[in-house]
Parts: structure tokens; C-alpha cells; sequence
């Protein structure tokens, strides 16, 4: 959870977020759709399928989308609630209550964006500060270190009580955006624990989403590390190390192996941002771009914002972490980046 104001009077920690119109929202609706973002993560997929299980509990009909790529990442499908993701043909064009969980815009819902229109309300539950609040009801807090910490509280708001398996999916998004809790907040522990204490396995289901790589990730780690360029005078000499991710790179290997690159790539100790830029697999000189900040020493607060980067680059996100989607040759979308970073 995140760190929350003391009423003087009782003692106790004060929620400032208004969660009273999503629970009136979601406990009025009688059909539900909860759309994910493209290329799903476990922040987006395990926010969906908590709220999703709950839903069904309560007799909602309910089901779960995300419109690219084809399938759900293979190291999420252990998910409890996956039974609730359908294909994007089979989202209903109308519905009494479209959720959008973890996207910062419209946009990031892909070719699902055309749902909201069908629907009688709109709620987006999200942490990103770039969220541009594209809904009826808008329950943004960007000190949230996920968006599943996000749907704990409004569960609490809403009385559901959290069982082992909404805490799965639940716990499933706080230790991948938290990076295994090296990215906390006061009350992110607090909240592991809680979800933990239901029984839960969260050694397993770290290892399962972040520790777990097929053979076909090392040779492609190969490849890609070796198109790393350091520019160290990039961000008025912050520094920046990229590499680059082509097509013929990742054949055979899947998504989220792919999205891991990012995280060795910002390791550099000469370079404050970090980019990864991944060509699509199928649309000629398109490319999703990954960025990642630090600042130089703990509490230095002197770190690049990239989610002003990318957002002015068309994207958006934290400001240590942000991405955006370009087009262009691969020197062109390099050129690009460096230009914005000054």
C-alpha cells in the first residue's frame, strides 16, 4: 500500500483516495468488461483477474481482455481466474461497465479501445502519473507502486474480502513492479505480508514470473547485448546505454522474454537511462521502446523523468520507468530519443 496521512483524531492511516464511485460503479453493474493493455504484464493481467474472480463471486458475468498479442504470456497462465480471459472477438460490444486496468490511455487498450463506447460507464483504475483519465470514473493514485495495490484497497473500500486466490493475482503484480520489492514504498511490505498470510506461495510465483527462461532466451540475450551503445553524454552527460531488439532476434522466443531485456540492459553503472528498442514482429519499421531511469546516489532525486520523455514521444508511464511505440528506421528511433534527451 502506499503511504497514507494520520487522522490526528482516531490514529489511524487515511485513505485519500475516493474509491466510493468505483464500488457504487462495480456493485450496480450487471455485465462487466475489464480490458488489460497490449503486450500485458503481470500488474495489468493480475489487476483484471482479481477483480474478475470477485465479480464472479458476487454472480457478475464478467470477462477479461487484452487485444495483442494472441495468447497471455505463458509464465501468467498459472493465474488464478485465467478461466475469465477471452479472445478480443468475444468481448461483448455492449455492457453495463467497461474496467480498464493499468493503461494510461485509450491507446494502450489497442484495437479493444472501440469497447468503451459500448459502454453505459467507464472506470479506470491505474498508477501511472501519464494517465490521461479517459473515463466516467477516473481512480488514479500515481504513489501506488502497482495497480494491484490499487485494487487491494478498493477491495477493502468495497468489504470483498481477499482470498488466496485474488491474492495470487494480486501479489502476482506487486513483486514484478516492484522488481522483487527493490522498488517499495512505506506500506508495499505491509501489503506482501497481508497477501502472503492467505497462503499463498510467493516464492513460486516470483520464481514462476520472474526467474523462469527458456533455453532460446540466452542465445537471444547474446544477440541483442551485443548491439548495446553507450552514449554517455546523452541527458546533458546523465548517459544513456540502448540496445536493440530485431525481428529476426526473437524467433522463437516468446514476449515476455523479450520484455526482459530492459532490465539487464539498465544495469550500466555509466548510464542513468536505460532504452530497449524492440521491432515488431509484424509491422515493418514499427517499434516499442522501453525506458528506465535511476538517480546517481539514494536520495539523490536527480534521476531523468522518462515518463516526460516518453510522453512526449507519444507514450507515457513512471518516471523511472516509461515506454512509448514509434515508427521509423532503427537509427531514425535512436536519433529520435537522443534528440529528447538533450
Amino acid at each position: 500500500m502506499t503511504t497514507m496521512p494520520v487522522d490526528p483524531g482516531r490514529g489511524v492511516a487515511v485513505d485519500t483516495v475516493d474509491f466510493g464511485p468505483a464500488v457504487a460503479a462495480l456493485s450496480a453493474a450487471r455485465s462487466v468488461t475489464i480490458l488489460c493493455h497490449v503486450q500485458p504484464d503481470a500488474d495489468t493481467v493480475g489487476s483484471g483477474l482479481a477483480l474478475a474472480l470477485v465479480l464472479h463471486r458476487r454472480g457478475v458475468p464478467v470477462w477479461v481482455s487484452f487485444a495483442e498479442p494472441a495468447e497471455l504470456p505463458a509464465t501468467m497462465r498459472t493465474l488464478p481466474g485465467v478461466r475469465h480471459l477471452v479472445p478480443p472477438a468475444d468481448v461483448p460490444a455492449e455492457v453495463d461497465l467497461v474496467v480498464s486496468v493499468d493503461c494510461g490511455s485509450a491507446g494502450r487498450l489497442g484495437s479493444l479501445g472501440d469497447r468503451l463506447a459500448g459502454a453505459a460507464t467507464t472506470l479506470v483504475l491505474d498508477h501511472h502519473r501519464s494517465n490521461t483519465r479517459f473515463g466516467t470514473i477516473n481512480v488514479i493514485d500515481a504513489s501506488a507502486e502497482s495497480t494491484t495495490s490499487l485494487i487491494a484497497r478498493l477491495l477493502d473500500t468495497w468489504q470483498e474480502p481477499i482470498d488466496a486466490e485474488v491474492a495470487h493475482c494480486l501479489y502476482a503484480g506487486l513483486v514484478t513492479d516492484t522488481g522483487s520489492f527493490r522498488w517499495v514504498r512505506p506500506g508495499t511490505h505491509h501489503l506482501a505480508e497481508r497477501l502472503l498470510a492467505t497462503g499463498i506461495d510467493g516464492a513460486e510465483i516470483t520464481r514462476s514470473l520472474m526467474d523462469t527462461h527458456p533455453f532460446g532466451w540466452l542465445p537471444m540475450l547474446s544477440r541483442v547485448l551485443g548491439s548495446a551503445r553507450l552514449e554517455p553524454q546523452a541527458g546533458g552527460g546523465t548517459g544513456l546505454v540502448y540496445a536493440i531488439v530485431r525481428r529476426e532476434d526473437v524467433d522463437g522466443v516468446r514476449s515476455e522474454e523479450v520484455e526482459s531485456v530492459v532490465d539487464i540492459v539498465r544495469t550500466t553503472s555509466e548510464a542513468g537511462v536505460a532504452a530497449v528498442f524492440k521491432e515488431s514482429r509484424t509491422i515493418p519499421d514499427r517499434w516499442t521502446v522501453s525506458l528506465r531511469s535511476r538517480d546517481s546516489v539514494p536520495g539523490a532525486q536527480d534521476g531523468v523523468d522518462v515518463a516526460s520523455v516518453a510522453t512526449s514521444l507519444g507514450g507515457g508511464g513512471h518516471r523511472f520507468a516509461a515506454g512509448y511505440t514509434t515508427n521509423g528506421t532503427s537509427e531514425s528511433v535512436v536519433a529520435a530519443l537522443l534528440a529528447e534527451l538533450g
